[in-house]
């Protein structure tokens, strides 16, 4: 049984800026990580069906909202993002996705495991169409990150609903910004110099004795969580593994696995790899831990963007490559160059509080940021260091004009950290100056836990920055076993003998 897709109001009325019912920059924020799914979801063969609001000139509906989406209209287009992805478009008049709509039996000829439903608005239309299908005995799936409203306080107010009164899985997307990082195997790694000792003695034995048989180990995971580091595992193996005699087949970078689930599985030569197994584990480990903390924070955001910001609480060595984790978790940049290389994307920062103090004034600071950063780097202003928070942010919003994208609230443990309260004080002030498009980035000993919290009392955060959250991370231990020795199935007492079964792992090599 394959899974549908439910794309609701996608469209030019609600997408782009002009029309009544404009949804706001928030909303256009989902569109990427709409792309994404559908692309994933497509190339698993799942069925998607874009729900469109088709309305006749005297609709009812227009006695309480403005004329939109009029039929044969452009409003009532899907917007161009997603017009090209393929899936049946279907008409409705309502809220609602099943009223007098063909919807209904087009789900029970398909018979589907699973609804995903996402677009827009949370509180109306995808609201209603979580609701219908829930009534009708369907498992519904919502990616926090790929719904949106225009009304925040009841775009979460929906989320919860949905959650807690109809029994729908609230979960991130799961999509990643990383793009196919290139990995080079450290010198010290190829060597053998990080293995385990015995893993060293056993290949130099099994050398000696002239054995070298075709051996397949499988790695399984110690918990559930996000699997992370096959791509640099498999950089590793192209430069250790023969040509012929090898197959490797593993779960995907960024999905999701059970406890002991097998999610890597390699047959070659063993004295090819078998020194590995110490780089192998240790790689899965850190990367899957961090990653699973970063996707923690992402689904307890609810479509909120999370940076991480946590390359200062690890040792450089590996500050790249937790911020690559922490992007293939879900966070939408990251602060160091070496992770934002390895993802493929931009790294993400903003002025730090050592600028201010030096020049004396945050004002001074965020105008020579503007004067010497290129355009295409978001000007983002700390606010916390002189002067109080409101204050600065309204100094530093009329110091840039519309070219402030963001302020940061960063307010130290001493001060009683940022709160709910104060992103609101901030947010009313900054609207009442007209400046109603400055976001307002919370960072400091952010959790998920605090993450929470802000979303609950319906704080207008527009960016989380994480870091020893995701950084202080347990890791996910990984196991290795042989199951197989010249095609003869063999385990240690306590496991099973033989190939594991595991249809979800791909081959990658």
């Amino acid at each position: 049984m394959a899974k549908v897709v439910l794309v609701s109001d996608m469209l030019r009325g609600f997408l782009e800026e002009g029309y009544p019912l404009y949804c706001g920059e928030r909303a256009r924020r989902i569109i990427p990580n709409v792309q994404h799914l559908l692309e994933r979801e497509l190339a698993q063969g799942s069925t998607v069906f874009f729900l469109c609001d088709h309305h006749a000139p005297d609709d009812p509906e227009f006695n309480m909202f403005p004329l939109h989406c009029i039929e044969g209209t452009a409003e009532a287009e899907v917007i161009p993002e997603l017009a090209q992805y393929e899936g049946e478009i279907i008409p409705k008049r309502t809220y609602s996705s099943f009223f007098d709509t063909p919807l209904e039996g087009k789900l029970l000829k398909l018979k589907p495991e699973k609804l995903i439903v996402c677009g827009v608005c949370t509180h109306i239309c995808v609201l209603y169409a979580v609701a219908d299908a829930r009534i009708r005995g369907y498992e519904v799936e919502v990616p926090v990150d790929c719904v949106a409203s225009f009304d925040e306080k009841a775009h979460h107010f929906a989320l919860g609903h949905m959650e807690h009164t109809l029994g729908a899985k609230l979960a991130s997307s799961g999509v990643s910004q990383a793009k196919p990082a290139k990995f080079e195997p450290p010198e010290a790694v190829l060597s053998g110099e990080t293995a385990d000792v015995y893993f060293t003695r056993t290949v130099e034995i099994l050398r000696h004795e002239g054995l070298n048989p075709v051996a397949t180990m499988e790695f399984f995971s110690g918990r559930a969580g996000v699997f992370c580091g096959v791509e640099e595992v498999k950089a590793l193996l192209s430069r250790v593994l023969p040509e012929v005699h090898r197959e490797v087949w593993a779960l995907a970078e960024g999905e999701t696995m059970k406890e002991k689930e097998v999610v890597l599985r390699i047959t070659a030569p063993y004295q090819s790899y078998g020194l590995y197994e110490t780089a192998i584990d240790g790689i899965l480990s850190h990367c899957s831990g961090w990653a699973t903390a970063a996707r923690e924070c992402v689904e307890a955001a609810q479509g909120i963007p999370v940076i991480s910001f946590g390359a200062r609480h690890v040792h450089p060595s590996v500050a790249g490559i937790m911020d690559y984790s922490a992007v293939i978790g879900g966070c939408a940049g990251c602060s160091s160059v070496a992770g934002a290389k390895l993802a493929g994307i931009e790294p993400s920062g903003t002025i730090p509080h050592s600028l201010i103090l030096v020049m004396g004034d945050t004002v001074k600071a965020i105008l020579a940021f503007d004067k010497y950063m290129p355009a295409g780097v978001s000007r983002v202003s700390l606010v916390d260091t002189f002067k109080d928070e409101a204050e600065e942010s309204l100094l530093v919003a009329q110091a840039l004009g519309e070219k402030l994208n963001s302020v940061r609230l960063d307010t130290p443990a001493e001060r009683g950290k940022v709160t709910p309260d104060l992103v609101k004080e901030v947010r009313v002030r900054l609207d009442l100056a007209g400046f109603k498009k400055v976001g307002i980035f919370v960072s400091g000993g952010v959790s998920v836990e605090r993450i929470r919290q802000f979303v609950e009392e319906g704080a207008p955060v527009d960016g989380f920055g994480v870091g020893s959250y995701i950084t202080g991370a347990k890791p996910i231990d990984f196991t290795a076993d042989l199951h197989e020795v010249e095609g003869k199935p063999i385990a240690k007492r306590g496991r099973i003998p033989g190939i594991t079964p595991n249809p979800r792992l791909k081959r990658i090599m």
